[in-house]
């Protein structure tokens, strides 16, 4: 008796250790994903707030009141970006957990903001980086300004009565904007096509990565997302040319936009070039959903018929 109660004693005493290492071990593992987001939540704020600076530590002669709205701009986005980053669940990031997705934005909204400061920087104080940007974006803007192209259509959102040097300067900055968002949008379609989006090797949540998306409301999950694909695509396909005739419309009973300040330059041709590629990119990888859900629901559907056919 007094050997099996050792041996007893023994068992429990492994049992309890093995017991306990699991729970050390997950919770080891916890608490490296929880420093994990949390690192990469602060890193993606760090970036963010970078990029909204930029134009304001590129340029030259910006007023102290300037550079404290823009402080305050890029430290309440890049709150944002804490914010949404670090939660479990997002309430407006799209794509969080599908990388490289908002890498490739993030990326194509930098190379905008740097490209078109340093082109109005080499207009005040020019140097051979800033002169080569400006051949390049100059070559660029003047092949691509043809009757109805996107660039042409870009200069009329300039004032009546800007100077030949402003509306070469905006069809300079609309020419590098917009072949940079194709650039982006070409990047992401290779991507895609070589089966490297969104990553095989980890789950897919379809709800965290579209949080503004309803699932419950409306008609099958599939035909809304294949809707909501082609309205994104149709409206990054119009946007370029409904913009300027927009402002041109607005314009009629205010004063048309003046963009001869570098800032608002540069954000208006930013924004004018990034939500055009953005909402392809989004039209796309909706799409690209759509026909996930559509292999799994195949691929569970053959896998319910094997099981309710094969004989016994």
């Amino acid at each position: 008796m007094g050997n099996i109660e050792a041996t007893r004693l023994k068992v429990r005493d492994i049992i309890g250790n093995l017991t306990w290492q699991r729970t050390g071990r997950g919770r080891m593992k916890g608490s490296r994903t929880v420093v994990s987001q949390l690192t990469g939540a602060i890193v993606r704020m760090v970036l963010v707030m970078v990029l909204v600076a930029m134009p304001s530590v590129l340029l030259v002669e910006v007023t102290a009141d300037t550079k404290q709205m823009v402080a305050l701009v890029a430290l309440f986005i890049g709150l944002l970006t804490f914010v949404e980053y670090n939660a479990t669940y997002p309430s407006l990031v799209e794509f969080r957990d599908a990388a490289p997705f908002n890498r490739v934005r993030y990326m194509m909204l930098l190379a905008t903001v740097v490209s078109l400061s340093m082109l109005a920087r080499g207009a005040a104080y020019p140097s051979t980086l800033t002169e080569f940007t400006d051949a390049v974006g100059t070559l660029i803007g003047n092949s691509m300004d043809f009757p109805y192209s996107p660039v042409r259509l870009a200069t009329l959102m300039v004032s009546n009565d800007a100077t030949i040097e402003q509306i070469a300067s905006v069809r300079t900055a609309a020419g590098m904007a917009y072949l940079i968002s194709l650039i982006s949008l070409s990047v992401f379609v290779i991507i895609l096509k070589a089966g490297r989006w969104p990553d095989r090797s980890k789950a897919f949540n379809v709800w965290v990565n579209l949080p503004t998306f309803d699932p419950t409301a409306g008609a099958d999950v599939v035909t809304r997302l294949t809707r909501d694909a082609r309205i994104n695509i149709a409206l990054g396909f119009l946007l370029p040319f409904l913009t300027p005739a927009v402002v041109k419309i607005a314009s009629t009973g205010f004063e048309p936009l003046t963009l001869t300040s570098p800032q608002t330059l540069i954000w208006t041709m930013t924004a004018w070039a990034f939500l055009p590629a953005s909402l392809f990119m989004r039209g796309i990888a909706m799409g690209r959903i759509a026909d996930m859900i559509t292999e799994t629901r195949a691929a569970n559907q053959m896998a319910a018929d094997g099981k309710r056919y094969v004989p016994a």
